[in-house]
């Protein structure tokens, strides 16, 4: 019955609209190894912008479509594009019949992909994540070649760092409110549980949020949003892990309004890549729906996704040539097992709570509630009144001697160098057995070595509610609200006395009450799971709201967009550290930041296959908590003259889209105004050779400016029906602008020094290659099974340089004895400009029909060719003047000269699924 009065209403339909002698197009959508129908599937016509999606039958239907040749866009996750071309007759209805999509086996490659981003390497989760939200989640050539081939190389898309992205699950943001980046590893190892994904590029606009600089990438995970079945899958890789087991099931929308999806992984590994990096990672993921009735709908979300991996070490050049590019001073053998004493544990399980209201058939609502907790540890060496325990510790390189002195003459020791080249060799890795000895002979006064945590334990409340309405016919409206609390602690806790009884809770760098991490409980002896060094809080919140609205018409399409927020931060200090004792214990000032933006853009529809697209950006960004209180640990002091970073960005696109051709060429130009950097070192004699004033310090840098500007191309033709050729470009420029202030503070003194000027302009911003190119073949058998092949070409990636060296301060501190000399200088300052490079990847899967199951298998192997490259590294900045960089520079290796990170060699990843 329902079925003869849909009938019914789709005929009187079609002959009211008929009546307005307009031209129609209907279809029905299946599964090729099924033939069953496919529900929910986007249907479009391009450049009259109609859009649906299919019923249950998969079937669909447009009336009032302009008479002529039209471009019919037909998509659906885990399926293959299909355009197709058709003419509209006046009066008439064109019957596509059955369309049939074929499954994106190529697909697999986004669930199988296991990337340098996933690796981490560095703390702060920067630069290479970036390309992390295309995997699954834009088919843009360009965007796809950057996340499958440039990703390896820390590739970051038009330079921008991932601080300056959004992204969502469920429409809250996982961006945190102490750095600005999202931990990705907080729902690592669910690939097919995070599939179903929204990605804007740029600036464009976004259904959910205010999208900046870096784009949006939202993660959907309503249970009814999952293909029906289940689905098992087991990869074998010699990247980050080894392998990985996942399974994963969903229920779809059930008769009785619920449906459901769990998914489940586990990665592991007794060595990744590089030598030591041990990992454990074990995620499981779950979602619930209850269609309560046709206008409301709750769902669940529950994520946890606990990892722990064993870090690599960056190296000097002296240490790679000495024992290669996969060695890792953080490990070493305890009783025949390795033990990395660089270990990184995120354990922060995520709730998710969504309501969706549909009003009526224009206008939408979802409202979501989250909460998250847990912990991030990152644990390393603590030591007193002994050495440092890395084998690469410079004092024990053959550097030490070739770059030794006499006063001020050069003096190397041949035979000290050699000696200690000997016994580099013959022990380069952690000696934990004599760790054990040296604390059992020092047992009655505590440890010597330690091993210890830096902990952060957070708490984070999130709210936001999203509206989408369609006002008129070709004018839209998105909107949300957003409110987000964290709550983190920060502290030191000690995991392993390492055979000893228990450590002095002093800083043996001070002197008297300066040695005394809290005057409030001085002298303290710690024991395993206990806080001491630092302990204090950061209460941070974040309340935006934006609106959006877009216009759409038959040659113009535009948007605008503004937005408006406000941040607070403060920080609770916990311990009254002897360094600042009036400025340390119990809460700071609170500080906060209005900020807003807006932004807006155009596409001209040229013809219903060519488009001209424009963007631009006008925003501000209140600083990360972390650049509010540069010296955190230690003190509530807050950074003078703080303000908000400006932002701008415009960007121009000419896009073809037909059948056999696809094409994107586009300009861009981006500017982040007045941001803030804080680092923290050990720097020799930072205040002049003769004053005694090694120290560890915390480096702060103001009111710096860069730039980013540049071209990307992305090109895809369609040789044959089988055969498909891409070519991607990206060309960029991205500096440093201008002379930003910077100021150390060394923890002997407790306060900051000015430094001055850092002479920067037109330095290069490090970390990423800022030149990549790739050309692509691909091979698609009608029997289902492909073939690629890229070859990508990399270049213009620089050291990270340390900006002390670039103000005053490194020739006013020289050493009389050793003069000034500006070529020298000039020489010790160039920053220095890592070799190209080539990339040879290969990939390709097969499926099988078994029944009305898939069997299928995915492999790839990446860097065939084993090019040995550099994806990043930094100079050191502990030679803080002219004189000690000249020392430093005689021999053949500087002993602190710049440490690197490497790229992976030949790698391979083979995953088998099956899917019921």
């Amino acid at each position: 019955m329902k079925k003869i009065v849909l009938s019914i209403l789709f005929t009187l339909q079609a002959m009211f609209i008929f009546s307005q002698a307009s031209g129609g197009l209907s279809g029905k959508i299946v599964d090729s190894k099924t033939q069953k129908p496919l529900a929910n599937v986007v249907v479009s016509v391009q450049n009259v912008n109609l859009t649906q999606v299919t019923d249950i039958d998969g079937k669909f239907a447009f009336f009032s479509i302009p008479q002529g040749n039209q471009i019919v866009q037909i998509r659906n996750s885990g399926y293959l594009d299909q355009l197709l071309k058709i003419e509209i007759e006046k009066s008439k209805i064109l019957d596509l019949g059955v369309v049939v999509l074929e499954e994106d086996l190529k697909e697999e490659q986004q669930a199988s992909l296991v990337t340098i981003t996933d690796n981490d390497l560095g703390d702060e989760n920067s630069g290479s994540e970036s390309t992390a939200g295309l995997l699954q989640a834009s088919r843009d050539a360009f965007l796809q070649t950057a996340a499958f081939n440039f990703g390896q190389a820390r590739f970051s898309v038009r330079g921008i760092d991932n601080e300056y992205s959004n992204v969502m699950l469920n429409g809250i943001s996982m961006n945190r409110l102490s750095d600005g980046r999202p931990q990705y590893s907080n729902w690592g190892g669910l690939n097919d549980a995070t599939r179903n994904q929204e990605f804007t590029d740029g600036s464009k606009p976004s259904d959910y949020v205010f999208s900046g600089i870096a784009g949006s990438q939202e993660i959907n995970t309503r249970a009814s949003s999952f293909r029906q079945g289940s689905r098992i899958s087991f990869l074998n890789t010699n990247i980050n892990y080894s392998f990985r087991a996942m399974a994963t099931t969903a229920s779809g929308m059930m008769n009785n309004g619920w449906a459901y999806a769990i998914s489940a992984g586990r990665r592991w590994a007794q060595d990744g890549y590089f030598d030591g990096t041990n990992y454990a990672a074990n995620s499981i993921f779950a979602s619930v729906e209850k269609r309560i009735n046709s206008n409301h709908s709750l769902n669940f979300t529950t994520i946890y996704a606990q990892n722990r991996r064993g870090k690599n070490s960056p190296d000097t050049q002296e240490v790679n040539d000495l024992v290669g590019i996969k060695y890792n001073s953080y490990w070493g053998y305890q009783e025949g097992e390795k033990r990395n004493s660089r270990v990184k544990v995120v354990d922060e399980p995520i709730a998710i709570l969504s309501h969706y209201w549909k009003i009526n058939e224009s206008t939408q609502i979802n409202t979501n509630v989250a909460y998250q907790f847990g912990k991030i540890g990152n644990s390393r060496f603590d030591f007193q009144s002994a050495d440092d325990p890395s084998a690469a510790y410079y004092q024990k390189l053959p550097s030490y001697y070739l770059n030794s002195f006499n006063g001020n003459v050069y003096a190397p020791n041949e035979a000290a160098a050699a000696s200690l080249r000997a016994s580099f060799l013959a022990n380069p890795q952690v000696d934990w057995k004599n760790l054990y000895q040296i604390n059992k002979d020092f047992l009655s006064i505590g440890s010597r070595y330690v091993l210890y945590e830096d902990r952060t334990d957070e708490k984070s409340f999130s709210f936001n509610s999203i509206i989408a309405s369609k006002l008129a016919d070709n004018i839209f409206l998105n909107g949300g609200l957003t409110f987000v609390d964290n709550r983190s602690s920060n502290f030191k806790n000690l995991l392993d006395l390492l055979g000893g009884n228990y450590y002095n809770d002093v800083n043996l760098f001070g002197y008297g009450n300066t040695q005394q991490n809290d005057l409030n409980n001085p002298n303290r002896k710690i024991s395993v799971g206990e806080k001491y060094g630092y302990n204090y809080n950061i209460n941070s919140s974040k309340a935006e709201v934006f609106t959006q609205f877009k216009f759409t018409y038959k040659k113009v399409d535009f948007y605008i967009a503004q937005s408006f927020s406000q941040s607070s931060y403060q920080r609770e200090g916990l311990y009254k550290n002897g360094y600042y004792p009036t400025n340390s214990f119990e809460k700071s000032e609170k500080k906060e930041f209005d900020n807003f933006g807006f932004k807006g853009g155009l596409t001209y529809k040229i013809s219903g296959r060519q488009f001209l697209d424009f963007n631009g950006l006008y925003q501000s960004k209140a600083p990360n908590s972390k650049d509010v209180f540069p010296n955190a640990r230690l003190s509530n002091v807050v950074t003078p003259n703080l303000s908000n970073e400006t932002i701008k960005s415009f960007d121009l696109s000419y896009i073809i889209r037909t059948p056999k051709f696809k094409a994107r060429f586009t300009g861009y130009i981006n500017e982040i105004k007045n941001s803030t950097d804080v680092a923290f070192y050990f720097s020799d004699n930072i205040n002049g050779v003769n004053n005694n004033s090694s120290a560890f310090v915390s480096e702060l840098i103001t009111g710096q400016n860069k730039r980013n500007r540049g071209v990307e191309v992305g090109l895809e033709y369609q040789i044959t029906s089988t055969i498909k050729a891409t070519a991607v470009a990206a060309y960029g420029e991205y500096i440093y602008t201008n002379k930003p202030k910077l100021s150390t503070t060394n923890d002997k003194d407790g306060f900051a020094v000015d430094r001055g000027e850092v002479d920067q302009v037109g330095y290069k911003v490090a970390g990423l290659p800022q030149q990549a190119y790739s050309f692509g073949l691909e091979y698609r058998d009608p029997k289902f099974w492909w073939i690629g092949a890229n070859i990508n070409y990399l270049s213009d990636n620089y050291v990270d340089f340390a900006p002390l060296l670039r103000t005053a301060n490194f020739k006013a501190s020289s050493d009389p004895g050793i003069p000034y000399n500006q070529d020298l200088a000039d020489k010790y300052l160039v920053q220095e400009k890592f070799n190209p490079f080539y990339l040879l990847n290969l990939v390709g899967g097969k499926t099988w029909r078994i029944n009305t199951h898939t069997l299928g298998l995915f492999a790839n192997v990446n860097n065939v060719l084993d090019a040995k490259y550099k994806t990043g590294g930094f100079e050191q900045a502990r030679n803080a003047t002219f004189s000690e960089v000249y020392k430093d520079s005689q021999g053949p290796y500087k002993s602190f000269g710049s440490k690197y990170f490497y790229g992976y060699g030949r790698t391979y990843t083979v995953n088998l699924y099956f899917t019921f």
